[in-house]
This record gives structure tokens, C-alpha cells and sequence, in this order.
């Protein structure tokens, strides 16, 4: 496969520096900023990208991504938009009539969100309208999935009503056939270059397979990547990324440097939709006393000894934390560890913890689709507890550092969709949910760029081109930013036409 055309020095002509800057040229070389001058300088052999006074930002990040699955969803049935069990399963019924696909292969759905569905999935509903057909129907939330009985025996998972959850749910999706390599990699690829166009330099791919072999794959195959690549370390993969002797940071051989090691990562609880976020009240309706507060899946002590290991080994860690519960055990055990690290989604927070985040050196990884996309299902399930869900501004005033991602495909891989959630908390033409939480342009983008809001001389020429400055940009059009050309290492890995 072929991946983008690059070009060794670059002028960006005519671009304004930074969010409200002045119009300058700047220059790259050897995947560095080398000069920013006054408009007007000879090209001097490098190719010319002629911003006529659009805004060079540094690149933007996604730094919550299972990039595998995103490009997976990508080639599966929408379900995004089903209101019911019902719905879903005769949206499946029909897509795979129209698939041509025999009754044996297996058919896969994604997106469904059963928090609000006044029906309950079962599996003999799509025994119904699929017959025989091996159908899997995976929610938005990644955290449970719906088996038909066909699905379930290829498997070998004898369950009452198919709706796996958790860890029941990631063994039993492990075990599905899998596409060929070669066509997950072209997926990942097509994904990434995606990922480009919207003024992407990086992500960090938290995939629960062993993500930086399968990058260096896919670098090998592609000739070079589109963006760079923080592969973390799966669940339980920790010994094994020791044993090889990787560091969070450190590059991956044959990358070109541009995929490194991540964090290590572990699940501290579920997620809201399937109820199984651990929290410190009990969810309305719950009947079960063991699941009436979701689920931890993580023992604290447990996490503490992984935690000291991983840092005698030079490796970082990222704590999986939605529940206002499962957040206070996440920051203990950074706290008994003496370390810091990261907790990934932070969506209902204790008001005691919000300051810990910064005493702690934990960074809080958001993504504010989901503040957008989950409010709903948050009014019911947290109901009098959303004044600090999704806490953005009151996590900024205790001095936390935030650093947005997408959780593609629970939201879609997009940066300026993320940026419009911080900033209105809205979208569809809906009131501000929590308006008090919002927060502002430039602490939306520096949250997307790793803190950055400049480029400077001496700094990676990762960078994003805009047409516009998103400051100067009504906040309902922030979602519609032009990306005229992105960046990566000095080298164009996106270029409008």
C-alpha cells in the first residue's frame, strides 16, 4: 500500500503564528523548526505551502485512541441511532440482506447505546430476525456486546441473554474469526491518514493488542506513517514489555522513530452506559447489592505493586477511572505508589479529589464528546451528581493538566469535535449541558497539543495549518475547522486540495 507524498524542507509562507500572532514565514528542515521571519523570504529550494494568512497552530493529538477498532467500525452497521433492542436488531436484519454475506459469516454491528432503551437486549430477539446467522452488535461504549446464538456457539459462550459485559465481553470479542493483517493494517492506515486531514500529528493508541509490534508492522508496510504512534502497553502486557527491555518514550525500532512506547494501562471500573462505572452512590433501579455501585476491575492493592514496578522499569502508567469511586482509588493508588501517571476519562469526580489530580502529577485524559454524547443517559443514571460530571473547568481551576482524546470509536476520531464539546457543551442545536464547566478556545487547543498554543524555533515540526483562527470562529463552528495542511516531523502528511 502507498502512504502519502512527503517532502525533506519545507517554507510556510504567509501563516500567522500561534492563536492571534503576526503573519510570518517559517521554515523546516530535518523535521525541526529552524527559523520564523518576516514574511517575504526566498523558498531557497524548500517547497512553498502558502498559508495566505492562516493560522499554524502545533500539531493536534488524540490522546486516547483504540486505533484498531475505529478502523474496524468503520467498514460496520451505524448503530448509533437506535432508539431500542428492537430497532437495532431490525436495522441488523436489514443491512444483512442487503450484505449478500451467507448466514454463516459473521456480521457485526457497532454503536448501540442501551442505557436509555426502553427494551432489553436478548439474544433470542435476534434469534428472530437472524436466523442462524453468527450476528455481534458491540456498544458505543466498547464495554459490553450482544450475541446472538449463533454468535455465542461460535465462541463457546453459553449465556442466559447474550449481552456480555466487561471482562466477559472482551474474551468472548477476542475470540471472533479475525480479518487477515493485511486488510486490519489497510483499515489502520486509511484511519490514520483520516486522522491526518483533520491536523492530527499523533495519538496514543491504547488497542489491547500488542500495539507496538503491530506498528512497526504497519511502518514496515507503509514505508512511513502519516502521524506518530504512543503505543501503550495492553493489560497484563507490563512483564512482557519489560522483559523486552521498552520504556515509556522510547521510540520503536524501524518506525523511524515516529511510534513510541506509551503508558501501561489498566481498568480501574466499566463505563456509564452499561452501568458498570464504579461509583460512590448506588445507580438508580439496580437491584443486584454487588453491581449497585457498577463494578471495580482492579484491585487497589494490586494497582499500587504493578504502579512501583512499572516505574523501577522506566514505565508510565494510565488508570481507566469513570465513577467518582473508581477516581479516588485511581488517585490513591498513584498517591501509595509515589508515582504519577495519567487516568483516562475522569467523568464524575469527587469535589475532594478535583486538587489532587495536580498534587498528584496525574494528568486528567478527557474527552469531551462524551460530555456531549452521554448527557442523557448521565441525567439518569448520575442524576442529582452531573454538576461534576465531565468537570473541565473546575479540574482547570484545581490546576490539573487536561489532554483531550476521542475514545474512537465510542466517539469519532475527530479533534475539532472534541474542541467544540470543551468549549459549548452542546450540540444539535441543544441548551449548554453543565455551561459552567465549559471552557475556553485556547485552553481547548492547548489541551489538543499537548500544552502548546505557539511553535517556536528548535521545536518538532509537527504543525497544523488552519484557514482560520479558532478564536476568531463563531464556538458552533469550531467542530468545522479547515485543515489545509498537516504536518509530522517536518514532513506533509496531509495537504488540501
Amino acid at each position: 500500500m502507498s502512504g502519502p507524498a512527503f517532502s525533506p524542507d519545507l517554507l510556510l509562507r504567509r501563516v500567522r503564528r500561534g492563536l492571534g500572532g503576526p503573519e510570518v514565514d517559517v521554515r523546516v528542515a530535518n523535521g525541526t523548526v529552524i527559523g520564523i521571519e518576516v514574511t517575504g523570504a526566498a523558498p531557497g529550494g524548500a517547497e512553498v505551502i502558502d498559508g495566505h494568512g492562516g493560522t499554524l497552530l502545533p500539531g493536534l493529538r488524540d490522546a486516547h485512541v483504540h486505533l484498531s477498532q475505529w478502523a474496524a467500525a468503520l467498514q460496520r452497521v451505524d448503530l448509533a441511532a437506535t432508539g431500542s433492542a428492537v430497532e437495532a436488531a431490525e436495522v441488523m436484519r436489514r443491512k444483512h440482506s442487503e450484505s449478500g454475506l451467507s448466514a454463516g459469516q459473521v456480521f457485526i454491528g457497532f454503536g448501540f447505546r442501551d442505557g436509555l432503551w426502553p427494551d432489553a437486549p436478548h439474544k433470542d430477539l435476534l434469534q428472530r430476525v437472524l436466523p442462524q446467522v453468527p450476528a455481534v452488535l458491540i456498544s458505543q461504549d466498547l464495554h459490553c456486546a450482544w450475541f446472538s446464538p449463533a454468535a455465542l456457539r461460535l465462541v463457546d459462550v453459553d449465556h442466559p441473554t447474550g449481552l456480555l459485559r466487561e471482562a466477559d465481553c472482551f474474551e468472548a470479542l477476542r475470540r471472533l474469526p479475525e480479518a487477515s493483517a493485511d486488510e486490519t493494517d489497510g483499515w489502520a492506515i486509511e484511519a490514520a491518514n483520516r486522522a491526518a486531514a483533520l491536523g492530527v500529528t499523533e495519538i496514543t493508541d491504547f488497542e489491547f493488542t500488542d500495539s507496538t509490534v503491530v506498528w512497526a508492522r504497519r511502518a514496515q508496510r507503509n514505508g512511513r506513517l502519516p502521524i506518530r504512534v504512543r503505543a501503550a502497553i495492553r493489560p497484563g502486557g507490563m512483564a512482557e514489555a519489560i522483559e523486552r527491555g521498552q520504556r515509556t518514550g522510547a521510540p520503536v525500532p524501524g518506525t523511524d522513530a515516529l511510534v513510541t512506547v506509551g503508558p501501561c494501562k489498566t481498568l480501574m471500573d466499566g463505563s456509564l452506559n452499561t452501568r458498570t462505572a464504579f461509583c460512590h452512590d448506588p445507580y438508580p433501579g439496580v437491584v443486584d447489592p454487588l453491581e449497585a455501585r457498577g463494578l471495580l476491575t482492579q484491585d487497589p492493592d494490586e494497582l499500587v505493586s504493578l504502579m512501583r514496578t512499572a516505574a523501577q522499569h522506566g514505565l508510565s502508567f494510565a488508570v481507566h477511572a469513570i465513577g467518582d469511586l473508581a477516581n479516588t482509588l485511581a488517585l490513591d493508588c498513584f498517591q501509595a505508589a509515589g508515582v504519577g501517571g495519567r487516568i483516562e476519562h475522569a467523568q464524575l469526580v469527587s469535589e475532594r479529589d478535583l486538587p489532587r489530580f495536580a498534587e498528584l502529577g496525574v494528568i486528567a485524559g478527557v474527552q469531551p464528546s462524551h460530555a456531549v454524547e452521554d448527557r442523557d443517559v448521565a441525567d439518569l443514571q448520575w442524576n442529582s451528581r452531573t454538576d461534576r460530571a465531565y468537570p473541565y473547568a473546575s479540574l482547570l481551576a484545581a490546576g490539573a493538566t487536561l489532554e483531550f482524546g476521542s475514545d474512537a470509536p465510542v466517539s469519532r476520531l475527530d479533534p475539532w469535535n472534541a474542541i467544540a464539546a470543551a468549549v459549548t457543551r452542546t450540540s444539535g442545536g441543544r441548551p449548554p449541558w453543565h455551561g459552567e464547566q465549559a471552557i475556553g478556545v485556547a485552553d481547548a487547543i492547548s489541551a489538543s497539543t499537548g500544552g502548546r498554543l505557539t511553535p517556536s524555533v528548535g521545536d518538532r515540526a509537527d504543525l497544523v495549518l488552519l484557514a482560520q483562527d479558532p478564536t476568531e470562529v463563531a464556538a458552533e463552528d469550531l467542530a468545522q475547522m479547515n485543515v489545509l495542511a498537516t504536518i509530522v516531523d517536518g514532513r506533509i502528511s496531509h495537504r488540501a486540495e
